[in-house]
């Protein structure tokens, strides 16, 4: 399998690594600017951006989960600072998923945070949105990021296809793979999410070491992007201090 370099960036020092993982049409800066300050205080958090987004170029292959593990895999191995924890967000959920069941040695703890295993996971009418996809739906914050750093109108809608694609092709993760995750994993959403709380709540009862964290808040505002609600800092502290908990166990 050929693996990308992906554009990675370290904030912070000390403890076990933790890897941020986007959604999509994201970029370091726009999923995960309001919790770097707090997540790096007292370990290195590194900071990834995958296959055709952020600074990280095009590549002449499919934009796959598995392609991304892949890549992953290649940048934890490179960091040498043996197994690391990896935190996901949305479409990059599915991402750390396979990162994990594919390469258990490189994972310890893991958080997904309004990821998905299964298609009906998510609320009624989502996936409609993929089968005539629209650019102009792309939220205006996301497609401003990504021209600061590409301005090309085109690369920004490769990116979107890229995206677009990848969704289509997900697939569902079956119970029993699941279940032979061997990481502690925290599964975190909102009540008013893209993804039924009551998937967020099934996937951690599915997995061997799984816990479940609901927050009253929409799909990522709880750790402080700009939602389906407008970001409420006491979510995010009340979020971040369950998450640091859950990543200091040893």
């Amino acid at each position: 399998m050929t693996t990308l370099a992906l554009h990675h960036e370290i904030h912070g020092s000390g403890g076990v690594p933790l890897l941020l993982v986007h959604g999509g049409a994201g970029t370091v800066g726009t999923n995960w600017h309001a919790v770097i300050p707090d997540l790096s205080r007292d370990r290195a958090v590194v900071g990834v951006e995958l296959q055709g987004h952020g600074h990280t170029p095009h590549a002449d292959r499919p934009y796959t989960f598995a392609n991304s593990a892949a890549d992953l895999a290649r940048l934890v191995a490179g960091l040498g600072t043996g197994p690391v924890d990896v935190m996901g967000f949305s479409n990059g959920g599915p991402t750390v998923l396979e990162l994990a069941l594919g390469r258990p040695g490189l994972v310890r703890r893991i958080v997904v945070a309004s990821g998905f295993t299964r298609r009906d996971g998510m609320v009624d009418g989502f996936w409609d949105a993929f089968d005539a996809p629209d650019i102009a739906q792309l939220p205006a914050p996301l497609a401003a990021a990504y021209r600061e750093i590409n301005p090309d109108p085109a690369d920004l809608r490769r990116m979107f296809d890229l995206d677009i694609a990848l969704m289509r092709g997900f697939r569902d993760l079956p119970d029993d793979r699941l279940a032979a995750l061997a990481a502690p994993a925290l599964f975190v959403g909102g009540d008013r999410d893209v993804v039924r709380p009551e998937h967020t709540v099934a996937t951690a009862a599915a997995v061997g070491h799984g816990r479940a964290l609901v927050l009253p808040a929409g799909h990522g505002d709880y750790l402080g992007m700009a939602g389906l609600e407008e970001p409420d800092p006491a979510t995010t502290a009340a979020c971040l201090a369950v998450v640091r908990r859950f990543l200091d166990r040893p």
